[in-house]
């Protein structure tokens, strides 16, 4: 069964020179069940079928932080499913994220505020003959108290909706009834 699995950042990556004084980082790894996606492709079809559990924490995660003065972020899979993933440009918002780096092996998506810094990267690695493995890594530097505070309920719910919305790189495509 191709399922997730907890890695290290690829080395070479884009992500890797911001892990450096992080206050937080993961990594989860996948092979990919459509190796012609790019980076970002394979970020799109995890985000389009993101569980609805994961989508009510995330309702309940924008309810709870507005009473402090955080921002309300919306849903993870709050896409259009019709725009291909050639048409976004670093600055685009994609889901819950902005699209900071764009090639075809990895993309940069985050989000900045006065209390942190979130930076995630979908980084495709394409040995010949393998299959494409999928790495996710989450790299985040707090910027004070709130943002200490805020990541104490994060970590540990990170750590079971990062495999889960990443399961779906693994799925093979849904075909339509």
């Amino acid at each position: 069964m191709n399922t997730p699995t907890a890695t290290q950042p690829p080395a070479g990556s884009r992500i890797a020179g911001r892990i450096a004084g992080a206050d937080f980082h993961d990594a989860w790894s996948i092979d990919a069940a459509d190796p012609s996606l790019s980076a970002l492709g394979q970020f799109l079809k995890a985000v389009q079928t993101t569980p609805r559990w994961v989508e009510t924490c995330m309702t309940l995660r924008n309810r709870a932080v507005q009473l402090v003065g955080l921002k309300n972020l919306g849903e993870l899979s709050e896409i259009n499913p019709a725009k291909p993933d050639a048409d976004y440009q670093p600055g685009d918002r994609v889901g819950i994220f902005t699209l900071f780096e764009k090639t075809p092996d990895e993309v940069l998506l985050g989000d900045r505020d006065k209390h942190l810094d979130v930076v995630l990267s979908v980084h495709c690695d394409r040995p010949a003959g393998q299959p494409v493995r999928v790495t996710v890594t989450t790299v985040v530097h707090t910027k004070n108290r709130l943002g200490r505070l805020y990541m104490l309920p994060v970590k540990p719910m990170h750590k079971l909706i990062a495999p889960t919305v990443l399961r779906a790189i693994g799925a093979p495509a849904r075909v339509a009834a």
